[in-house]
């Protein structure tokens, strides 16, 4: 049997294993195994063709009956010859939003209420954060329109009715409606609402049949998207960004832009609930039908690195002379948890905590909770990790006496080694006596702390999720949880806790082993220097409420606080 220091070790060695085989997994384009919040993006270089006015992200074709399963009556039709495409902004207390008349498609969104920068310095621009854009390098645009006959579709020239654009001081709510010539007999009217304090945007689709002949149009609604990876992302972790599927039967299903392209994409196609989005670290946006309207849904790659998510949900034959409204939302928005719980169920699962959604979910709302107490992020996660430790202290204190029993006993370990070096079995004997006589189980500090990983991996997920983290400050220089320390203060201090904690730890008899449970920790701290300071502000306090733990139990045992420290030189 191997002893707690062996023990302890290859936990330590498994954990770098397991980030590192993500680590590959992400660098060759496959599927995380062990931390599902990370995924690959697809980072194809754009699309180099000249576009007419709007950018390539208004030429996404409409979804065809072979893509979407819908049944096609006609051609989709071009833009009207000689349209020039005009851009409508408007601004609310939360958005500045940029219309295309093209389709009256929404192809820009800044979101006033979050800084586009973020990091350490005091300096940085306070510019709104671009969640929607169309040109450039980086297109992400919302489009709507027909199909089932040659009816207006995103590509149609709309006009916008009316005049006010902004939400007024003591104003709440502001309707922008656009309305299509006819095509084919049919005229779309598009209005959307906005309403003051919130990120999900009532759309209305009016479909009106001035023709001499009845329509059975089919609606379609889709985010297109490029694939490219977010700049923000480190070579040390990374985020799921891309499509995403919620309906009642099967839950979150998360869609990769490289299984797209080979057409291997799975989710649930036929639904009558749920919502198409697109999701990208903190920040997310979806399509919302009304519970029990039947729709398709797709997505599909559009162009080179280009992609749409959407659905397609058909509407009954409208008569000469009548017309039809269809009900939909539109989020654009962060992802706080507490508010997309309230626009519609399943939506706060855009922020993704993978397999340990369970866990982490209490553990957001407990932060959130002692955040409304203490009005600071950065002292929200150390009494969060306070309440945690407490919560494990007896099963810690289990594993914490183990090991100060071990180390108690290391020096008759360590000189009955050496004087039976060369009789292995008859030295495996002596060691299991001497456990015996002292009453030492050589695992009993090793199950407890692994009782405890998911707890804090979920934590880790909580952090690194949390769109609270973006540009809040702690104390002093760090300014922002979401960013690494400019100084490496921070990490610098884990680095030296760690090894402190190390250095408490009995050494394991075998000087390779020894050297080994030196070097990986420290080799693990080394990735935080690059990590989020929130999460190392974490890690930090773990680190220090361990330590104190494990000192005081064992003065108590009467083992001498003494670091244990290999021989380097051998």
């Amino acid at each position: 049997m191997n002893d707690i220091r062996r023990s302890i070790l290859w936990v330590v060695f498994g954990l770098s294993m397991v980030l590192i085989w993500d680590k590959w997994q992400i660098h060759n384009g496959h599927k995380p195994t062990f931390f599902p919040g990370a995924a690959p993006a697809v980072t194809a270089p754009a699309a180099s063709t000249s576009q007419p006015a709007g950018g390539s992200g208004s030429n996404a074709g409409v979804p065809t009956a072979a893509q979407s399963g819908a049944t096609p009556v006609g051609e989709t039709p071009a833009a009207a010859p000689g349209a020039v495409a005009q851009r409508h902004e408007v601004t609310t207390d939360l958005f500045k939003l940029v219309f295309n008349s093209e389709g009256g498609s929404l192809i820009g969104a800044e979101l006033l209420k979050h800084a586009e920068a973020t990091g350490q310095s005091k300096d940085k621009t306070e510019r709104p954060f671009t969640l929607l854009a169309q040109g450039g390098e980086h297109i992400y645009v919302a489009q709507t329109g027909l199909i089932g006959g040659n009816f207006p579709t995103h590509k149609t020239p709309m006009a916008l009715v009316g005049n006010p654009t902004t939400l007024a001081d003591g104003q709440n709510e502001l309707q922008v409606r656009f309305e299509s010539a006819e095509v084919g007999g049919v005229k779309l009217v598009k209005t959307y609402t906005f309403t003051r304090g919130r990120y999900d945007i009532g759309v209305q689709h009016e479909v009106q049949n001035v023709g001499s002949q009845a329509v059975t149009p089919q609606l379609y609604l889709q985010l297109v998207r490029d694939g490219s990876k977010l700049s923000s992302e480190t070579p040390f972790y990374s985020t799921f960004t891309g499509p995403a599927v919620y309906t009642a039967e099967k839950k979150y299903q998360k869609i990769e832009f490289a299984n797209i392209e080979k057409n291997k994409a799975e989710f649930v196609k036929s639904a009558s609930d749920g919502y198409v989005a697109m999701v990208q670290h903190y920040f997310a946006s979806a399509w919302l039908l009304g519970d029990g309207v039947a729709r398709e849904n797709f997505a599909r790659k559009i162009d080179n690195n280009l992609f749409a998510v959407g659905s397609i949900t058909a509407l009954t034959a409208i008569e000469p002379g009548q017309s039809q409204s269809q009900q939909s939302r539109l989020f654009l928005g962060p992802q706080e948890e507490k508010v997309l719980e309230t626009i519609a169920p399943g939506l706060e699962l855009v922020k993704d905590y993978g397999w340990l959604t369970i866990l982490a979910k209490p553990l957001y709302w407990l932060l959130e909770k002692i955040h409304g107490y203490v009005a600071n992020w950065g002292w929200s996660i150390v009494l969060l990790v306070v309440l945690i430790k407490a919560a494990f202290y007896w099963l810690n204190a289990s594993a914490y006496r183990s090991m100060a029993k071990m180390k108690k006993i290391n020096p008759r370990i360590m000189e009955m080694r050496e004087r039976l070096k060369g009789n292995p079995q008859q030295m495996q004997q002596e060691m299991m006596k001497i456990y015996r006589e002292e009453k030492v189980n050589p695992l009993g500090g090793c199950f407890p702390i692994l009782i405890q990983i998911p707890v804090f991996i979920a934590l880790y997920w909580v952090l690194l999720s949390s769109v609270e983290m973006r540009n809040a400050p702690w104390v002093g220089w760090i300014t922002d949880l979401s960013s690494p320390d400019p100084y490496f203060i921070l990490p610098l201090v884990m680095a030296v806790t760690t090894l402190i904690q190390t250095a408490l730890n009995p050494l394991p008899p075998d000087p390779l082993q020894a050297k080994l449970m030196w070097l990986m920790p420290l080799m693990f701290s080394v990735m935080f220097f690059f990590f989020p300071s929130g999460l190392v502000l974490y890690w930090i306090t773990n680190n220090v409420l361990t330590i104190a733990q494990q000192a005081v139990i064992n003065k108590s045992m009467g083992v001498p606080l003494k670091f244990s420290m290999p021989n380097f030189k051998a």
